[in-house]
């Protein structure tokens, strides 16, 4: 019964709610759901849920299994709220489910991985093969820069895990060190340590892009 309650939660994107459970921390609409008020967890969802799919797809790299398992996420925090305490912030718990199932599900290898770019996005049922460039961009340049964020996304998925976990919420989600060591369990010199050889990785692996020129040969347009 509370799986199914959670579900048509989940579904109810359209949910009603005031501006004042806008205003309110996520720490205190965590605790008004624990309370019973179900609108708090309404606003939780139309908050996250966008932020927590793209976080997931860059992950396993399958829309599908983002949303299955960002519906997995909020049920997980639907049924633990009876035991919910404010100890740290409401995303840190959020994204250490997130983290956890995401890794599950890569090492499972369940699922397949579709080949899109790694700032696709998500919201679209069909995305374009390619977006229209801007006016002041030609074509050319447009695939060069397209061909850049592809590079880019290969490396940084054949970064280790914990790695590319640690990549993801520090560079895409603009998360702080105290709260991605917590996401990943470790201290933060640890997930310094962890950062520090990720972007070396990088450094190295992303060296041909710094060599080539920045603007796609407009140096040599007369």
């Amino acid at each position: 019964m509370e799986h199914a309650q959670a579900l048509q939660l989940y579904g109810a994107m359209g949910v009603r709610y005031n501006a004042e459970a806008m205003t309110r921390s996520d720490v205190q609409l965590m605790l008004d759901v624990k309370a019973g008020d179900e609108a708090s967890f309404g606003v939780l969802l139309q908050k996250y849920r966008s932020p927590l799919v793209n976080f997931l797809f860059r992950m396993v790299r399958d829309r599908a299994t983002a949303e299955d398992l960002a519906q997995e996420v909020f049920l997980r925090v639907y049924k633990a709220r009876a035991q919910y305490s404010p100890s740290a912030k409401f995303t840190t718990w959020l994204f250490r489910i997130a983290t956890n199932l995401a890794l599950n599900s890569v090492r499972d290898n369940r699922h397949h991985q579709i080949d899109v770019s790694i700032d696709a996005p998500v919201e679209e049922d069909e995305a374009p093969p390619m977006q229209l460039p801007s006016r002041d961009m030609r074509i050319d340049e447009h695939m060069v820069e397209r061909d850049r964020a592809e590079f880019i996304r290969q490396k940084i998925s054949a970064l280790p895990e914990k790695q590319r976990v640690a990549v993801l919420l520090h560079k895409y989600e603009e998360m702080d060190y105290a709260d991605i060591a917590k996401i990943l369990e470790c201290s933060e010199s640890a997930l310094k340590s962890l950062l520090f050889r990720a972007y070396e990785t990088l450094r190295v692996q992303l060296a041909p892009l710094v060599s080539q020129p920045g603007e796609g040969g407009r140096e040599g347009r007369s």
